[in-house]
């Protein structure tokens, strides 16, 4: 099934304010280099899809929807007072030198999106189908949107689009301002406070409140006039979009067979699985033997930068990791040595080469290059972050869907399987040829499990 974007109807739109103003509210919110780097990247646009609960003579799906609908506002109110952030504007400082500026977040109270949407549309329609509906797209505010149209856009934006047995619930959030990490902290404590049972006139305490970088901090000047000249854009193949499934067997199998073949004990289970995605997509490309085929990983930085950074440090503390190869050596290898060359290239990446990545990508003037070019993939999010956390009162969500961001030619991404342990579902997102031909790979399909509601 490949719906239209039309079958979404807007059935309101507001904004939400934060419940209270705090203090620290009175200073912009400068941005670090890595924000600055990633202006030119779309919002972060993930969801979660709930089935509706069975309703009693006491209340009616109207009643539930309006409920529901009001506790989303109350709570995002409260959350926006902790991720206060969010609840701003881009805006740009021209510096003294007339070839330069800064960015930095107006936080002076400005209010995050919301809107209620329809669908005639069931869950068996998203979830039913082969490939991931094009109407998922529709799910999500800011479509296509770039970091730095945050000058004019909100930062956080929640749409709740009712289906006609369930509700799918999309954030979009300017990716300068956090990365997956923060973005699934965020969507956690939305959560907290939603089912929290205290009073909404009272401030909630989060059980893990973000932590932020002084707001008074260093302020970056960068070598251009206007900020639109860090910024390249281009449009994106048409792309299928498909979530495999791997049960905790297959991916625990999948470890064990890379240690072994290398003689050792210490490659993880995502970059296995990285490493098989990887080869099947390079061989679903059928590259000459001598073309250059890189694999990418997005690896967070709290844990590497000296000293460590607590988990909750909101922010953007991301970069890559990348290993390249030829398609023949990455293919007529055994599996166990493309595991060992991704393990090699986390180990390898320490908070020095963090910093070099850094400085140079300050002397490139930020710009991303290469970043779209062919014959890479790339793997982002993480099956640790705690997708199944958040409830709205539906209980448990039933899928976890992204919207039109950050996709292209390649890109992979990795969220927890619904069961839990060590399961791992992946969205991959390839042209429609490179797709029938992963389809037909049985080395990889034999791998993938069907019993998931991916």
């Amino acid at each position: 099934m490949d719906s239209s974007p039309s079958e979404v109807k807007i059935i309101s739109k507001c904004f939400v304010k934060p419940k209270t103003i705090p203090e620290k509210w009175k200073e912009p919110y400068h941005f670090s280099p890595m924000d600055h780097v990633i202006l030119s990247i779309h919002y972060i646009q993930k969801g979660l899809l709930f089935l509706k609960p069975s309703f009693s003579e006491s209340v009616t799906p109207k009643e539930f929807m309006e409920t529901l609908l009001q506790k989303l506002k109350d709570s995002l109110a409260i959350a926006l007072v902790h991720f206060y952030p969010l609840a701003g504007r881009i805006s740009t400082l021209k510096t003294n030198d007339s070839r330069s500026h800064s960015v930095f977040v107006d936080c002076n109270n400005s209010p995050a999106g919301f809107i209620h949407a329809e669908s005639d549309l069931s869950v068996s329609d998203i979830l039913g189908s082969k490939y991931v509906p094009l109407v998922v797209q529709s799910f999500f505010d800011h479509h296509k949107a770039l970091s730095r149209d945050g000058d004019t856009m909100t930062l956080l934006s929640v749409k709740v689009t009712e289906l006609v047995d369930g509700v799918f619930i999309g954030l979009s959030m300017n990716h300068s301002l956090g990365d997956g990490s923060s973005f699934w902290h965020f969507f956690n404590s939305l959560s907290e406070i939603f089912n929290s049972q205290e009073d909404n006139n009272k401030f909630l305490c989060l059980k893990n409140p973000p932590i932020f970088r002084e707001v008074s901090g260093p302020m970056y000047s960068l070598p251009f006039s206007e900020p639109d000249e860090s910024i390249s854009q281009s449009e994106r193949p048409v792309l299928k979009e498909r979530m495999f499934h791997f049960s905790s067997e297959t991916v625990r199998s999948l470890k064990s067979k890379a240690n072994e073949e290398c003689g050792t004990t210490k490659i993880s289970s995502l970059q296995s699985l990285t490493a098989l995605i990887w080869r099947s997509i390079t061989r679903a490309r059928k590259l000459p033997n001598d073309q250059e085929t890189t694999c990418r990983l997005a690896a967070g930085n709290r844990s590497r930068m000296n000293p460590p950074l607590p988990m909750n440090h909101f922010g953007n503390y991301i970069s890559l990791v990348i290993a390249t190869t030829t398609t023949g050596d990455l293919l007529e290898n055994e599996f166990g040595c493309a595991a060992l060359k991704l393990h090699q290239a986390v180990t390898e990446h320490t908070g020095e080469k963090i910093s070099a990545d850094m400085d140079r990508w300050l002397k490139a003037h930020l710009k991303l290059d290469g970043f779209f070019s062919p014959n890479i993939v790339h793997m982002g999010s993480s099956p640790r972050f705690n997708k199944y956390g958040s409830e709205f009162g539906m209980g448990k969500a039933v899928a976890v869907r992204s919207g039109y961001g950050g996709k292209y030619d390649g890109k992979v991404s990795a969220y927890p399987g619904r069961e839990g342990g060590a399961s791992i579902d992946l969205e991959v997102c390839l042209p429609p040829e490179c797709m029938e031909a992963l389809e037909l790979d049985q080395e990889f399909m034999s791998l993938v499990s069907s019993s998931s509601s991916s």
